[in-house]
């Protein structure tokens, strides 16, 4: 790893402030300038996944619970969330900021990195192609959807950039004021550290970035618990080092009851939903999972997981969790979700010597092909005859996508083409 001294602005980063929120303003102009809360479910025991800023002024934020929104303003325009509008809006804003600067990479579905090249790293023209990118947004987009930039010497800085002047910010962190400049942060200020993080660097006595800042690469590497803490020493001074990206090790899904569904038998059936699902996507990844894991939230919560062989065939796995099924106990269930874990190529499987191959997949590959060519749910598995309509997939900030389970599937239209 060969780290020059220069330490130029190499790295612009854009994150699309109260995103959800604003793309329902841009959308529907009733919304504009009033409290916004998108929400999975429309149910006081529900939860906030995104605010508008007018709502964020009474209190409400991601996570709050609907009923305590409505305390906090009664004024507040809850509005069921709409996960095709937003990935449609994310690709109008790639779109448009493409016509300034090519995106590197799409971080998430409000989140761009870019990267500066030439003259593009003086600081006034980053400043003027960041201004670029804001006017991209409002004309080709919508002027009711604003975005924070981050400017700096690598991609790790120039994302702190966004979160430290939101809304409508431009932060450029030079090479010339690193270290000092990120003085008097607290820990979960800076991306990747999260409470329990922070807890395990407060225990080597690290309490803020002061401390971060001050402690030597080995002392962060032993605080951090691995050659992690050693790469954030170098990326904390500017040094265009990265961070490692981490294959992916599990996939699953999960979804918020609606109150008519909130018992056992609604419960069951969102269930087997998700499993099919889930098990779906496994296949268009190519994938095969070792364990299963299923879980049901509420007053009393239940999980059960178990281990199996390698598969990603629908049936197989439904049986595994009806098998668990039968152990089920839990009340005033609010969330139900499955998870897969030990995800392998195809490749990387060794075959059981003692359990008979029995794998059903092609069965389930050709469901797959079936609906991809004629819609989702052209075929679908008996047992989900009463929630083949249910569980809806959800886009969280981490995705930029929808899983299509057929042709057609997610598919935005505008009100008015049907």
């Amino acid at each position: 790893m060969e780290l020059r001294d220069s330490k130029p602005l190499r790295s612009m980063f854009l994150d699309l402030n109260a995103y959800f929120a604003s793309v329902e303003q841009a959308a529907e102009p009733s919304l504009r300038g009033k409290p916004v809360a998108v929400c999975p479910v429309m149910a006081d025991s529900s939860f906030v996944i995104a605010a508008s800023y007018e709502a964020k002024k009474f209190g409400v934020s991601t996570g709050c619970r609907i009923g305590d929104a409505r305390q906090k303003c009664p004024e507040i325009q809850l509005v069921p969330a709409r996960p095709a509008l937003y990935v449609h809006y994310h690709n109008l804003v790639q779109t448009a900021v493409d016509t300034v600067l090519p995106v590197a990479k799409v971080c998430s579905i409000d989140e761009m990195a870019f990267n500066l090249i030439g003259v593009e790293r003086e600081p006034e023209e980053a400043t003027r192609i960041a201004h670029q990118l804001k006017a991209a947004i409002w004309d080709m987009v919508s002027p009711h959807m604003s975005c924070s930039i981050g400017i700096a010497p690598n991609r790790f800085l120039s994302k702190l950039g966004t979160d430290l002047m939101k809304p409508d910010g431009l932060v450029m962190i030079q090479g010339h004021e690193l270290p000092d400049r990120l003085r008097g942060l607290s820990l979960r200020e800076f991306c990747g550290i999260n409470h329990r993080m922070e807890a395990r660097l407060q225990a080597a006595g690290i309490f803020s970035s002061d401390g971060l800042l001050d402690a030597s690469k080995f002392e962060l590497a032993r605080a951090f618990g691995s050659i992690v803490g050693e790469r954030w020493f170098y990326l904390l001074r500017g040094h265009d080092v990265g961070l490692e990206e981490h294959d992916k090790k599990g996939l699953g899904h999960s979804h918020v009851l609606a109150p008519e569904l909130r018992n056992e038998e609604g419960v069951r059936q969102v269930l087997l939903r998700l499993t099919t699902k889930a098990a779906a996507r496994l296949r268009a990844e190519s994938l095969w999972a070792g364990g299963i894991g299923v879980f049901v939230k509420g007053r009393e919560s239940w999980e059960a997981k178990v281990r199996v062989s390698h598969t990603h065939d629908s049936l197989a796995i439904t049986e595994r969790v009806l098998e668990m099924w039968e152990g089920h106990k839990f009340t005033s269930p609010l969330m139900v979700g499955i998870n897969f874990w030990d995800l392998r190529v195809k490749e990387h499987i060794t075959p059981s010597l003692f359990e008979q191959d029995s794998d059903e997949a092609p069965l389930s590959e050709a469901m797959d092909r079936m609906n991809q060519k004629f819609g989702k749910n052209s075929v679908f598995l008996a047992s989900l005859s009463k929630a083949r309509d249910s569980a809806d997939e959800k886009i969280a900030f981490n995705k930029t996508w929808l899983f299509k389970e057929g042709k057609g599937d997610h598919d935005w239209v505008e009100p008015g083409q049907e």
